[in-house]
């Protein structure tokens, strides 16, 4: 693919059980663009994570690999980001993750735990200055999203000198609206 090409495809990682072509991949669509990306679901959400990081990686660098480039990660699909980020140069391109997925979590009441694989490396990576942070990199967190720990989140943007804009009020699901508008002016 071409420089030009890449202008109008877009790299989408929707949050685990997504699909490419429902919801934020639909506005998307939408707008004109082509999504590429892996759904999390079905044969991609049944590999082990090692083998969903490489996938992500390759697809990154054999297609999106322009300072043009576009991806947007949601929730799991930014964890996946993360990690391939993790095992590459710096991605050139621009990148939004909306309700990112930084390590593990437990809800307030102590009785939703979530663990995902390799949970505390990229706080490791990113505290001793070894994570290979793109240079343009935005993220858009509720302030109450317990899935998405805002200050955590906040904690590893400062790190890797991301830009990060906590939502007010919002929990892990942003405000359709506010995505409406974060999309039109992003894109």
């Amino acid at each position: 693919m071409s420089a030009p090409e890449a202008k109008r495809k877009i790299y989408y990682l929707p949050g685990y059980g997504g699909a490419l072509n429902s919801g934020l991949g639909e506005e998307l669509e939408n707008r004109g663009f082509s999504v590429s990306g892996r759904a999390t679901v079905g044969e991609f959400a049944a590999l082990d994570f090692a083998d969903q990081i490489e996938i992500v990686r390759q697809d990154l660098n054999n297609e999106f690999s322009f300072t043009d480039s576009k991806v947007i990660a949601n929730s799991f699909g930014a964890y996946l980001f993360l990690h391939a980020q993790a095992q590459m140069p710096p991605y050139v391109g621009k990148v939004l993750l909306l309700s990112p997925i930084v390590g593990d979590f437990v809800k307030d009441d102590g009785l939703r735990i979530f663990s995902p694989p390799r949970a505390g490396k990229l706080q490791n990576l990113a505290s001793s200055c070894r994570y290979p942070a793109p240079a343009n990199c935005e993220i858009h967190v509720g302030s109450e999203d317990w899935q998405s720990d805002p200050v955590r989140v906040a904690e590893l943007a400062k790190l890797l000198n991301f830009v990060v804009h906590i939502v007010d009020g919002d929990g892990h699901m942003l405000d359709k609206t506010y995505v409406n508008i974060l999309l039109d002016n992003w894109l």
